[in-house]
């Protein structure tokens, strides 16, 4: 699967999911790094086909007025250290990426994963 991290995540995330067989970039391998547009990221998204990882509502509005992002992963965990946030991913990345397959936008938050079509 192909993920592209919004920059108020953490590097960390993007070679994360790396390490586990995905292809996976942050908004800091982009030529704007952080403060790349939202609006290239939904481009970067569409046209290599990636999912957004974002924390972000304007990403979560904007999918449900215009269809883009290609597909989001909607992070609703609040402020958590970075390895809290990995622990979340690890404990559940099988169920995220299989509910991804299917589905154009998922929720993620500390206890739960919510599919939202």
């Amino acid at each position: 699967m192909k993920f592209i991290v919004d920059a108020q995540l953490p590097k960390s995330l993007s070679r994360f999911l790396k390490e586990r067989g995905h292809d996976a970039i942050h908004t800091l391998d982009l030529p704007e790094r952080n403060t790349t547009d939202d609006s290239i990221i939904n481009e970067v998204s569409l046209v290599e086909e990636r999912i957004v990882i974002s924390k972000d509502s304007d990403f979560y509005d904007r999918f449900f007025r215009v269809l883009e992002p290609y597909k989001l992963l909607y992070l609703t965990t609040g402020n958590i250290t970075n390895k809290e946030l990995l622990a979340i991913f690890d404990k559940n990345l099988e169920k995220i990426v299989n509910q991804l397959e299917t589905n154009f936008v998922v929720e993620l938050s500390r206890t739960s994963i919510i599919t939202i079509d």
